[in-house]
Parts: structure tokens; C-alpha cells; sequence
């Protein structure tokens, strides 16, 4: 029979219990013993459903109580120096305090940036001389036994160690491949005590994927030819994901595993290389269902692929699997009681995808499946047919985009001179937009939308909750405030809702980093928006004070990738459709009298292809999405940007072609290593480097953010420096916000004494 498998399944839980587990824990209202406890029921829940589902093997290993690449450095002992010595091994408060960092302690949490191209967060690994290896956990031998003794046929799990040392970060210029052979004694010693529980064990090299550092290419075939000594009798399934192999399919094919996953939904095009090039040794596990978006699998093409794979391989040399993890789509479609019955019909959550991939083997197998095909047909059909899709009106709209209407009037200098009326001072203060989302906050939105509180009442205790925000950030002396967005449920979902062609999920959760939890909006069709989505809000935060506040919309590329997006259009298509809707609430904003916007683009450098020579095409759409969205003001209004957890070394010419008058970006968890771009890079315009982690609890002392802003100068002029913290509020408490402001508020206030220049905001 045809082996069948997932790369792995969701974490948080159907209800998010693991986020509730986590959130309780660090709360201290609850005990270790009940946080594990949820992860032994979470564990086997999931491998329930994989079995259930006609799964051969169940994955283990793939749960993670914060991210499944700190499981591996805490697995190898890699421990920073500042947080101790890993005696004994590392245990989860310890494991916590390198994602989260210690308030206690003053010690800052290790660095978190994206996983390749999702919108998941991953906690870099740090190398410096004195790491030694060690085997420091045993967590997926224990999760691999656990499911053996529960009556599961095991598939471990596990990052590989190349793409674990290309990922790594090693300060002070130390070369993080020096510690490879000691890493690799780890892995061996991992594999060898698997050996015996398990047929097959997953090892993810995904950077396969993509341009590879010459040092890993190097070492790859060494490595994997150790790895499968040490695995003994369980074969090795080398996984990789996310793109086509492409350059580097003749080192997987070469790397002895009996295994090669390869991903055919982002890369089909490398199929008929792989059939004609893998070694008779080596089994095809064949990624054909959408482990990234949560469209319905059209079994007719899926099948010819696989039938061309069966016809080549045969059944013994054969598996189907989804394409990646399913972590980064929702736990179950069933959930959502209340979603639209047609759009609903065209979607599959992670337990529906399982149950896709158990069909496709059993229509291949010549099992009786005439009614999941004919259902199948009929989705793919009405997806296609329905009128709710397309909007004569966008696409015309779309079709008379011009290059004029993507250019500001004037360039920077002259727009900088006609911003002077904002009256700002040097070294000026702002927040990114969001603050504290309260338990007050969220019980009134629960309330409103359960129809226990009038549009009326609502609005209401919404304004209080503005006229407050303002009120603290006035008192913390703020130079550029913010309303503080309590209206706002998500940065993409609040806008979505506004428009047309999105919809919505009232359980669809997806793991952004530890217990962080976003809920995708789903764009079905094309995109307009149906009136004004933030003018009432801002225009009335700006009543209450004479400094400007910032309007705050999410930009259009973000928008594209931290939603589900429509596959049956080019997603520059699909940008530029949200681009002009955004625009439309620039210009409706800047009639109101608001002076500064700020058009967030967190997602652009996250939405690159993966591989530099696809970068070009995408930098230029999205770039030009970001200018057709911002470009339709007077010089006199002040664009903002941001973009956070990025490397931007290599995209800083795109960046500048932004053209907005100031971005700000995440640097505090690299200490401002990511401004070294700006010794070689003049940047044009102004630009904000966050200087304290709001993803830690931690509050930064004033004198630590003096001498980041310190350093800060040593890169940018002190004309075009802003001060403010790396992303939003809104997941901190009150009193670590306000501490935290305070401290930077003083700071930025000492650099302007210390710089000679007596700034509006001094007091």
C-alpha cells in the first residue's frame, strides 16, 4: 500500500488550549504539571486524528511548547552565556526564558525572526566559541516513545542540523560551522536512540530551498552520510519544502537517505528531474496537498501528478503527503458553524487535508471513491463558476492604473520642508500604533458582537478607551501619538472586514510565535472597499490633542500575505486590488485633517521568493503596491511605514523606492545589528529603529536605550533618527508599556541634550 503522511500538524489546539496553557503559566496561575499536562492531551488528540484519517505514521516531535527550532538548540545545549550554564540539561523555564527573555533579571530574549516565507516566528539560534554541544533534552525520544506506547506507528520529527547552523546567528564574527562536527555527534546520538522506535525519521533540511551558503553545500553530503550510519534500520526522510529544489536537488538526491520529500504544490516544475534523476534506493514522498492555504485540493490535477510518480516509482517507492507542516493553516474546518455554506464548501482545514491525502491514496489504490471525487468536482467547479468571485468594476479600475499615480508630488527634500508644520522635534517619539488590548477591552468586543451591547454603547466605551490613550501618551510626553486601535481585532482582519471579497473564520487560528495566535482573513474574490474604515476613530483621537496623531492602516502586501489569498489569480493582482482600496482611505484621511499616516508593510521582505534571482519581480509589484496605495497625498502629509523581523540587508534598494517619509523597523533583538546596512547604504529618508523588544516583558532601562540610540547614530543623522519601540502594543500589560515608554521618552529626550538642540518635547 501507498505509505501516507503529514510533515506535521498544528500545535495550538482545535480552542487554543495551548495558548491559554502557556498564557495561564506565565501568569503564574497555573502549575508546569497542567501546562504538560495540556501538551500530553494536545499530543494525543493530534495523533488521533492523523491515524483517524488513514495516516500510516503519526508525526512526533512537531509539538513545541514555544517553537520547534528553539526545541533543537535547547536539544543541542546551545544556551547563551546570559542565561547560565545548561547543567543538567535545559528545562522549560530555562527554554522559556530564551524565547521571552527575563524581566526579573534584566536579560534580553534571544532573537526572533520569520520561518523562511510564513508569517511564523522562529527564536535564531545563537553560537559563539565557548557552546559546546551536548544532548540536553530528550523531548522527541520521550514524545516518539509516548506515542508508541499510545499504539502509534511514529515519525519523529526533527530540524535538520544543517538548516539549524544556516540559521543560526554567531556574534562578534565567530564561524558558527566550527561547532558542526559537535553538532553533528548530537544529532547521531538523537538517531541512534530513535533507531528501533520508528521506520522513518523526518529531518527537515528546507533550506535546500533556497540559495544555500557555500559552507552548507559543502558540508551536506559528509553530514547526511553520518546521520544515516547513526539511524541504523529507520530510514531517513530528508523533507524539504516551501520551493522547488531546483540548484540543489543533485545534494538530496546524493545524501544516501532512503527518503526525499519534495514539494510539488511550490515546485511542480521539478518533478520530471526528480523521476528521471532519484536513485532506485531512495523513496518520493510527493508534498501535493497545500499545507500553506486552506483551498480544497483539486484532485483531478493532484492525481496526475501522482499517477505519473506511481507509474515511474511504483507503490513500494511511494508516499503522499500534504506539501509542509500543517501548522501554518487552521486545526478543523467542522469548527466553523457560522461560515458562508458556499465558500465554506471550498476550503480545507488541517484535518480536512489529512483526509485528502488518505483519498488520493485510495482512488490510486482502485478503492470505490466515486463520491469524494464527485463532491471534489463539484467544489473545484462551484469556486470557479461563482459570481461572487469577480468584480467587473476592480478590474477596470485595476486595468487604468497609471505610473503617474504611483509617485509622490515632489521628492523627500522638498516633502520634508512642506512637513515642517507638524513642529517636531529632534529625535522625535512614537509608538508603531497599537496598545494594550485589554481583558476590559476584549469582554466589550465579545459583547458587542454577541449583541449584549449597542452600536452606541460600543462606541462610546470605544472613545473612552482613546480618550484615555491619549491622555497617558500626552502625560509620557509623546511627540507623535496614536489612538491606540481598541476597535481593532487584527491589523488585517479589521480592515478585511471593511472590504469586499474577504471572508472570515471565527476559529481559524494559526501559531504566529509561542502563544501568539492570528486568525487569517480568507480573500475569495476581488477586493474594494466599501466606505471610509478608520476616519471616525482617527479624526476623533486627533480632536483631543494639538499634537498630530498618526493614522494607521495595514499595507497592501502585508495585507496579501497574512491572509489566505486566492490562488486563481496572480497575487499582483491581488495587491494591487488592495492597494487601491487603501489609497482610498489615505486620501479620505488626509481630508480629514491628519497630518502623519503610516501604512504598515511588516510582510514585504516576508513575502520574497525564497531564491534571489525570483526577488526582482516581487520587489518591484510590491513595491509599486505600496507606492499606488501611499502616493495620492499633498507633500505636506508625513508617510510612515513599518516593517518588523526582517533581514533588509539586501532589499535596502527597494526600501528607498518605497519612497515613505519614514520607516520604522525592528533592531532591538539584533542590538541594532541590522542598521550596519546603513554604513554602506544611504538611505534617503527618516528612519526608526526599534529600540525595545515589546515581544519580552521585559522593561529596558533608560541607559540601555541611550546607548542603542547611540549607536543608532553611528549609522543614521541625527536629523533623520525617530525613537520608538520595534512593533505594537497590544499584546503587553499597562504598567510594562508605560514603564518602557517612559524610559524611551527620557532617553530620547538626554540625546537631545547631549546633541545640543533643545527639542519641542523636552520637559
Amino acid at each position: 500500500m501507498i505509505n501516507k503522511h503529514i510533515p506535521g500538524f498544528p500545535r495550538i489546539g482545535v480552542r487554543r488550549e495551548l495558548k491559554k496553557a502557556l498564557d495561564a503559566y506565565w501568569r503564574g496561575s497555573s502549575t508546569r504539571d497542567a501546562l504538560e499536562a495540556t501538551g500530553r492531551m494536545l499530543k494525543l488528540r493530534h495523533w488521533s486524528i492523523q491515524e483517524s484519517a488513514g495516516m500510516t505514521f503519526v508525526a512526533t516531535g512537531d509539538f513545541s511548547f514555544y517553537d520547534h527550532v528553539l526545541d533543537v538548540s535547547a536539544m543541542l545545549g546551545a544556551l547563551p552565556e546570559r542565561f547560565g550554564e545548561a547543567t543538567g540539561g535545559i528545562g522549560l523555564d530555562t527554554y522559556f526564558r530564551m524565547a521571552r527573555g527575563d524581566a526579573s533579571l534584566n536579560i534580553p530574549a534571544m532573537e526572533m525572526t520569520k520561518w523562511f516565507d510564513t508569517n511564523y516566528h522562529y527564536i535564531v539560534p545563537e553560537i559563539t566559541s565557548s557552546f559546546k554541544p551536548s544532548l540536553s533534552t530528550l523531548k522527541i525520544i520521550e514524545d516518539t516513545r509516548e506515542a508508541l506506547k499510545a499504539g502509534y506507528h511514529p515519525k519523529p520529527v526533527l530540524v535538520g542540523p544543517v538548516t539549524w547552523l544556516s540559521l543560526a546567528k554567531a556574534p562578534d564574527g565567530y564561524n558558527r560551522w566550527e561547532k558542526l562536527d559537535g553538532v553533528i555527534d548530537v544529532y547521531c546520538e538523537v538517531l541512534s536512540r530513535l533507531d528501533g522506535l520508528c521506520n522513518w525519521i523526518q529531518v527537515d533540511e528546507p533550506v535546500l530551498n533556497t540559495d544555500m551558503f557555500p559552507e552548507a553545500k559543502e558540508v551536506f553530503i559528509d553530514v547526511y552520510r553520518r546521520l544515516n550510519r547513526a539511524s541504523g534500520d529507520a530510514g531517513l526522510l530528508l523533507a524539504t519544502y516551501f520551493e522547488a529544489l531546483d540548484e540543489n536537488l543533485d545534494l538530496a538526491l546524493a545524501s544516501g537517505c532512503r527518503g526525499l520529500h519534495a514539494d510539488f504544490v511550490r515546485g511542480p516544475h521539478i518533478l520530471d528531474r526528480i523521476l528521471d534523476q532519484i536513485p532506485e534506493t531512495m523513496t518520493l514522498s510527493a508534498g501535493i496537498v497545500d499545507g500553506r492555504n486552506i483551498w480544497r485540493t483539486d484532485f483531478r490535477q493532484a492525481l496526475d501528478v501522482l499517477a505519473k510518480i506511481g507509474k515511474k516509482l511504483g507503490k513500494e517507492r511511494f508516499m503522499i503527503a500534504a506539501n509542509c507542516s500543517l501548522m501554518h493553516v487552521p486545526v478543523d474546518l467542522e469548527c466553523e458553524k457560522s461560515l458562508d455554506p458556499e465558500l465554506k464548501s471550498w476550503m480545507a482545514f488541517a484535518v480536512q487535508k489529512c483526509e485528502e491525502v488518505d483519498v488520493l491514496a485510495e482512488i490510486l489504490e482502485g478503492w470505490d471513491c466515486c463520491e469524494a471525487m464527485d463532491e471534489n468536482r463539484e467544489a473545484m467547479h462551484s469556486r470557479r463558476s461563482s459570481t461572487r468571485v469577480t468584480n467587473p468594476e476592480v478590474i477596470e479600475r485595476c486595468a487604468l492604473v497609471t505610473e503617474k499615480m504611483k509617485r509622490r508630488h515632489a521628492g523627500y527634500a522638498e516633502r520634508k520642508k512642506a512637513q515642517q508644520w507638524l513642529g517636531l522635534p529632534l529625535f522625535p517619539t512614537t509608538t508603531i500604533g497599537s496598545f494594550p488590548q485589554t481583558p476590559d477591552i476584549r469582554r466589550k468586543r465579545r459583547q458587542f458582537l454577541d449583541g449584549e451591547l449597542s452600536v452606541k454603547e460600543y462606541e462610546v466605551f470605544l472613545k473612552d478607551v482613546i480618550r484615555e490613550v491619549i491622555e497617558k501618551q500626552e502625560r509620557l510626553g509623546l511627540d507623535v501619538l496614536v489612538h491606540g486601535e481598541p476597535e481593532r481585532n487584527d491589523m488585517v482582519e479589521y480592515f478585511g472586514q471593511q472590504m469586499d471579497g474577504f471572508c472570515f473564520t471565527s476559529n481559524g487560528w494559526v501559531q504566529s510565535y509561542g502563544s501568539r495566535c492570528v486568525k487569517p482573513p480568507v480573500i475569495f474574490g476581488d477586493v474594494s472597499r466599501r466606505k471610509p474604515m478608520t476616519v471616525e476613530w482617527i479624526e476623533f483621537a486627533q480632536s483631543l490633542t494639538r499634537k498630530p496623531v498618526k493614522g494607521m492602516l495595514t499595507g497592501p502586501v502585508t495585507m496579501l500575505c497574512w491572509s489566505f489569498v486566492r490562488d486563481d489569480i496572480a497575487r499582483p493582482e491581488v495587491a494591487r486590488q488592495i492597494a487601491l482600496a487603501v489609497g482610498d482611505e489615505v486620501r479620505d484621511l488626509e481630508a480629514a485633517g491628519i497630518g502623519i499616516i503610516q501604512i504598515d508593510e511588516a510582510a514585504l521582505s516576508e513575502g520574497m521568493p525564497l531564491k534571489k534571482k525570483d526577488r526582482a519581480i516581487y520587489l518591484d509589484w510590491a513595491v509599486d503596491a505600496f507606492r499606488l496605495a501611499s502616493s495620492g497625498v499633498s507633500n505636506a502629509t508625513q508617510i510612515h511605514t513599518h516593517m518588523c523581523y526582517s533581514e533588509f540587508n539586501e532589499i535596502m534598494d527597494a526600501i528607498a523606492s518605497m519612497d515613505a517619509d519614514v520607516i520604522s523597523i525592528e533592531a532591538s533583538r539584533s542590538r541594532m545589528e541590522l542598521l550596519e546596512v546603513f554604513r554602506d547604504f544611504s538611505y534617503p529618508n527618516e528612519i526608526g529603529p526599534g529600540i525595545y523588544d515589546i515581544h519580552s516583558p521585559r522593561v529596558p532601562p533608560k541607559v540601555e536605550i541611550e546607548a542603542l540610540l547611540e549607536k543608532a547614530l553611528c549609522f543614521i543623522s541625527k536629523e533623520r533618527l525617530w525613537v520608538n519601540p520595534d512593533c505594537g502594543l497590544k499584546t503587553r500589560g499597562w504598567s510594562e508599556t508605560m514603564a518602557s515608554l517612559e524610559n524611551m521618552v527620557a532617553a530620547a529626550i538626554a540625546l537631545r541634550r547631549s546633541h545640543s538642540v533643545a527639542g519641542a518635547g523636552d520637559a
